[in-house]
């Protein structure tokens, strides 16, 4: 692990350091630290007027700081001058509760004191657009079912083997890259790893593939639902637990169902116990509610959850266990904070262990057939508001996540809500100017 950047900036040839955090939103901020001035970075941290980020603070509040965790440390593959670090961010001489990656932090400290290790992977979706957003970037990709059509996923060889080509240069063990379900979308998948390592990844790899495709004259969005009729872009995570030696898989006992230990259970339980609260968290913007309620795209099928169901190995549910000692969560979307993912994650499935939360009953059927049979399940929030009054309710999550950190999460994302009801729309037009 590194400790000391200087001596890393002169072993690696890094002349400038990215000290960078993630706000509220997920907007990854920065600043770009020449090399001879990193020891004292390292020490007492970037300066940042929080303010001027979607953090709940004023002009008044005192300086924040970023103080970069040296053990996160990337070099920039295509721009090997440049390192990047995660930080942590400080106001006189205390972490910010609010703080996405400081949540996090505290949480895995949480589940460490009670014997658990949690490990995830994420599938991060994107489309590469034109340069405007407005459209996709490849004119030949109109297959109705484009999922991974080789011709399409060939004609951006150059764009998805570059970012691979790091990833492996980088050790992140990636091992498969698709042409996804909408035309112009792709995803890239490499190992599991520790929470906080996979956060810092899923952060820095959304960095990488922007950088990379506006390298090529393009442009990678991870917006939940960026082209109306297409599918949009899932973060799906696969959630394990350990132990502390980090050698026992301690969701796996193949003599339960599925191979799901009585403790990944209960975590499960947690997830489906507060699913309709954390889905603020996982599906953080108006936009995200147009994927998880979205009706049949042109491929067929949305590939989202709207309906708070588990299953075996069945992709049309919230939850799957696709194998024995894990489960995957197909609720979370492009626009997910990486930190607060994990953070939510961690925060619903310890109050399952902890309260013995049963996850109800295991349904195998086709939801976007037979859905309609699912009496007993509760629907997932229509839109952001729902979503939001949902977290501000839950009392046990808000708690789990931090009082400051719920307080301003609300705030800020009331603020947005607000913002977009008073929008005046094209639809309006069309539909009401002759009533």
């Amino acid at each position: 692990m590194t400790q000391d950047l200087a001596a890393f900036a002169k072993e690696k040839g890094v002349k400038y350091f990215m000290i960078s955090f993630t706000d509220l939103f997920g907007g990854q901020r920065a600043k770009l630290v020449p090399a001879q001035a990193i020891a004292d970075m390292q020490t007492d941290g970037a300066g940042f007027a929080g303010f001027a980020t979607w953090l709940d603070m004023t002009p008044a509040h005192p300086d924040m700081l970023a103080v970069p965790d040296p053990s996160s440390v990337i070099q920039l593959p295509w721009k090997p001058d440049v390192a990047w670090v995660a930080s942590n961010c400080v106001m006189e001489g205390q972490p910010v509760a609010q703080a996405p990656r400081n949540v996090l932090n505290r949480l895995i400290d949480e589940a460490v004191q009670e014997g658990m290790h949690v490990k995830t992977g994420i599938e991060a979706e994107f489309f590469l657009l034109a340069p405007d957003g407005t459209r996709i970037s490849d004119e030949y990709d109109t297959a109705s079912k484009p999922c991974y059509d080789q011709q399409a996923v060939m004609r951006r060889y150059d764009v998805i083997a570059e970012i691979c080509d790091y990833m492996l240069d980088l050790g992140w063990g990636p091992y498969q890259n698709d042409h996804e379900d909408a035309n112009g979308q792709f995803e890239m998948n490499w190992a599991y790893d520790d929470a906080l390592k996979t956060a810092d990844k899923h952060s820095f790899f959304k960095f990488m593939a922007k950088s990379i495709a506006e390298k090529h004259g393009l442009r990678a969005t991870f917006m939940p639902k960026p082209i109306e009729s297409l599918t949009g872009n899932g973060c799906h995570a696969h959630i394990s637990v350990w132990d502390a030696s980090g050698k026992v898989n301690v969701f796996a006992d193949d003599t339960k169902e599925l191979g799901l230990s009585e403790r990944g259970r209960t975590f499960l339980g947690g997830i489906m116990k507060h699913a309709s609260a954390l889905s603020a968290i996982t599906n953080p913007t108006v936009n995200s509610y147009k994927r998880i309620n979205a009706p049949r795209t042109i491929s067929g099928a949305t590939w989202a959850p709207n309906t708070v169901t588990w299953t075996g190995n069945n992709r049309t549910h919230m939850v799957r266990v696709p194998a024995p000692g894990r489960f995957e969560l197909r609720l979370p979307d492009g626009a997910v904070n990486p930190y607060l993912l994990q953070a939510v994650i961690i925060a619903a499935g310890l109050d399952g262990v902890r309260t013995d939360a049963d996850p109800g009953p295991r349904h195998d059927i086709d939801m976007y057939t037979q859905g309609h049979t699912v009496k007993d399940a509760p629907k997932l929030p229509l839109n952001l508001l729902d979503a939001l009054r949902n977290y501000d309710h839950d009392e046990t999550l808000k708690a789990a996540l931090g009082a400051e950190f719920s307080a301003a999460f609300i705030k800020l994302k009331m603020q947005e809500w607000n913002s977009f009801t008073a929008h005046f729309s094209d639809w309006e037009r069309d539909n009401t100017l002759d009533v």
